[in-house]
C-alpha cells in the first residue's frame, strides 16, 4: 500500500476506494499488518464474505486481529460508533487501527443514507482519539453519488495506490445533503394514533401491528419497548401531543413517532450512556434493538422512524 496521508497526528479517517478484490485484500491487510507489527490493537468489521479475503491476505497475523461481520454489527449503522468506541476504550493509551466497511451495494436507500450519516459522525465522535480508521468503498458497485459523499465524509482519501487530502471534506460537523433530506412519505395505509398522556394504547397498537406483520414475539417485544421509549420522551420533554404511525410490507414493519421536541446532539443514541447517567438511555436502547433508525430534528420538531425486519435482512450482493 502506498504511504497514506493518515500517518501524522492522532486521529485519521481515510476513505479507501477500490475496484478489485485483490486490491481490497492487499491494501486492507497491509494497513492491519502494519498495526500488528507495531504492537497496535487492530479491529476489522466488513461484510462477512470479505472477512476471509482479509484473513487470507494477513496470514499468521490474522490471529492478532479482531474480526466482526459488519452485516450484523452494522445492520443498524447507529450501533457502529459505540462498538468501535468500546474497542478504543479497551485499549486506552494505545494507538488503535480499525477497518470499517458500513456501505455496500445491496443496502436500501434509507440504509445508505444512515450509513453515510455514520461516516460523517465518525469525525465528530473520534476527534482527538489516538485511532486510525480505514473505510473501504467498492467503486465498481456503488453509485457515483455514494462515492461523492464519501469524499465529503473522509478528510483523507486513498485510491489507485495514491493518497491525498479530500478537497470535498465537509468538516467534523458537516453532513452530506442527503442526510438532511426529508424522510420518504409514509404510505396512505399507515395506521395513525395521537397520544397525549397514556402510552398503554401506543404499546398495544405496536404489539398488535407487529404480530399481524409476522414479527416473532421476542422481536415484537423489542419494538414495543423501542417505540415506548421514544413516545415517553414526548411526554417528558414537550407540552404537546405526539403522533404514532405504523405500517409494514412483506420485509419490515416501520413505526414512526413525531412530536414538537428538538434533539440537538448529533450523536444522541450513538454513545453508550454511563450506568449512573440520568438520561440518554432511551435512544441508546432504540438503536440497540431496531434494524434501522432514522432521526430528523430541527426547530419544527423531531421524527424518529424505527425499522424492524420481519425476516433476516438481505444478504450482501
Amino acid at each position: 500500500m502506498a504511504e497514506s496521508p493518515a500517518t501524522a497526528g492522532s486521529f485519521r479517517h481515510v476513505g479507501f476506494f477500490y475496484r478489485a478484490a485483490k486490491e481490497y485484500a492487499t491494501t486492507v491487510a497491509a494497513f492491519l499488518g502494519d498495526g500488528v507489527a507495531a504492537g497496535e490493537p487492530t479491529f476489522v468489521a466488513v461484510p462477512e464474505g470479505r472477512l476471509s479475503l482479509i484473513a487470507d491476505a494477513l496470514g499468521a497475523d490474522s490471529r492478532r486481529v479482531e474480526f466482526a461481520d459488519m452485516t450484523e454489527m452494522g445492520r443498524n449503522p447507529g450501533r457502529i460508533i459505540p462498538r468501535v468506541q468500546a474497542f478504543v476504550d479497551l485499549h486506552a493509551g494505545q494507538h488503535v487501527r480499525y477497518v470499517g466497511e458500513p456501505i455496500w451495494a445491496s443496502r436500501s436507500r434509507a440504509e445508505l443514507r444512515e450509513a453515510t450519516r455514520h461516516e460523517a459522525l465518525v469525525n465528530l465522535a473520534f476527534a482527538g482519539a489516538d485511532a486510525e480508521i480505514l473505510c473501504p468503498y467498492d467503486t465498481t458497485r456503488l453509485g457515483q453519488a455514494v462515492i461523492a459523499e464519501a469524499m465529503q465524509t473522509h478528510p483523507l482519501l486513498l485510491s489507485g495506490g495514491g493518497a491525498r487530502t479530500s478537497a470535498e471534506y465537509a468538516g467534523p460537523f458537516g453532513l452530506p445533503s442527503s442526510c438532511g433530506a426529508p424522510l420518504s412519505a409514509r404510505p396512505d395505509t399507515a395506521m395513525i394514533h395521537t397520544y397525549r398522556s397514556d402510552l398503554s394504547q401506543v404499546r398495544a397498537l405496536v404489539l398488535k401491528s407487529a404480530r399481524e406483520a409476522g414479527l416473532p414475539d421476542e422481536r415484537a417485544g423489542d419494538l414495543v419497548l423501542a417505540v415506548s421509549e421514544v413516545a415517553a420522551n414526548t411526554l417528558r420533554h414537550t407540552p404537546s401531543a405526539g403522533t404514532l404511525a405504523i405500517w409494514h410490507d412483506p420485509h419490515e414493519i416501520v413505526c414512526e413517532i413525531r412530536d414538537d421536541g428538538v434533539i440537538t446532539d448529533p450523536l444522541a443514541g450513538r454513545r453508550r450512556p454511563a450506568p449512573n447517567a440520568l438520561g440518554g438511555h432511551g435512544l441508546w436502547l432504540v438503536h440497540q434493538v431496531c434494524d434501522l433508525v432514522e432521526l430528523r430534528s430541527d426547530n419544527t420538531g423531531t421524527t424518529v422512524r424505527m425499522h424492524m425486519a420481519i425476516r433476516s435482512p438481505r444478504p450482501l450482493s
